[in-house]
């Protein structure tokens, strides 16, 4: 056994969604958003690299020392999987490994509305889950995903960097291609998607020019695709995708997003008021035909209203979704202002319990 695998079974007892290794600190996990440090004694730079090298195979210590840093997936038997990210610094090496759970949360589970499942029964288009890292994007597109391997017989084809979640055989065909093992590039394993009769492709990551403009066409030739943007709010990932494109080619991307954008849904984690759990705040952008114009037509400004106003379509703003978890005492006044879009609408709760 690893001397990291102890390690990794005392961060799953303890619900952590992180493990820290640093130079000169003890282990170190995030629980509830917040880091707390075990106490373990402090590692010394040595410790670290030894820690890490042990659970790592021969062509992902060459790629390490190559690229100074390395994504990785690690899975330990009957205690779960964990996403690993390496990095060479001024002081050393550090790691930092994410938890991913032993079992693939459903979309209820996660707390997800009705409007999801709907946006998802769509066979075409392109549907988008954002928010900052950390948030549970990726558990989000692991439920999505196997939602539709639940309930249809379709061929689901997946982009990791890296593979977190394993999906089994249900009604659907998932393959899975992990970066660097399985395939170069997430730009050369769409192209070759298209060729691969999917039904569904999911991206993990929409990172980078090549790859929004590949899930865009991908989306607009009959497929539907599921992937991530790190972006704050349902507009600003619209308008993020656009501003990525050179001046020349936005019209025809505005064009091509707006008749394809089935959804954005923005997601955000808030510790519970009994602070055993994090509790998701959603913001939700559905791809209405009036909404449709307003990407068409350039008036990303307009989006925001025109979610207000959109309620009856499955819309929904963060600080409304904030709101009602505050007022169902499924989180505290002073979470609620610390992470709403604007906080001063909260002042008068946090009066209130002061």
């Amino acid at each position: 056994m690893a001397k990291l695998d102890k390690v990794f079974k005392a961060a799953m007892e303890l619900n952590a969604s992180d493990v820290h290794i640093v130079p000169d600190e003890p282990f170190i996990v995030r629980h509830l958003g917040v880091l707390k440090k075990l106490k373990s004694g402090p590692l010394s730079l040595s410790q670290c690299k030894e820690l890490v090298f042990e659970i790592l195979t021969e062509p992902q210590r060459k790629n390490l020392d190559e690229k100074l840093q390395l994504d990785f997936g690690y899975e330990l038997p009957e205690i779960g999987r964990f996403r690993g990210s390496v990095m060479q610094h001024q002081r050393g090496m550090s790691a930092v490994f994410r938890v991913i759970p032993p079992k693939i949360p459903t979309l209820a589970d996660l707390g997800m509305p009705d409007t999801v499942r709907r946006v998802l029964d769509n066979h075409q288009g392109l549907i988008l889950v954002t928010g900052a890292t950390g948030h549970g994007k990726s558990t989000t597109l692991a439920a999505m995903v196997d939602y539709i391997n639940a309930t249809r017989s379709h061929h689901i084809l997946t982009v990791e960097d890296p593979i977190e979640f394993i999906h089994p055989l249900k009604r659907g065909v998932v393959n899975q291609r992990q970066l660097g093992t399985d395939t170069l590039t997430y730009g050369n394993a769409l192209r070759g998607a298209l060729r691969e009769d999917p039904d569904v492709i999911m991206i993990g990551e929409l990172r980078d020019l090549e790859t929004m403009s590949l899930a865009i066409t991908a989306a607009e030739t009959g497929h539907l695709v599921i992937g991530t943007l790190s972006t704050s709010s349902a507009p600003k990932t619209v308008e993020r995708i656009i501003d990525s494109f050179p001046t020349k080619e936005q019209n025809q991307i505005r064009t091509m997003l707006s008749e394809g954008l089935k959804a954005v849904i923005t997601q955000r984690l808030i510790p519970a008021a009994d602070k055993t759990r994090m509790v998701l705040a959603l913001e939700i952008l559905i791809g209405t035909l009036p909404m449709t114009n307003l990407i068409r037509d350039a008036k990303t400004f307009q989006i925001p209203s025109m979610m207000q106003t959109g309620k009856k379509d499955g819309m929904l703003m963060m600080d409304e979704s904030i709101m009602a978890l505050m007022q169902a005492g499924k989180i505290t006044a002073k979470d609620a202002a610390a992470n709403a879009n604007r906080p001063e609408k909260f002042k008068p709760f946090l009066d209130k319990t002061r």
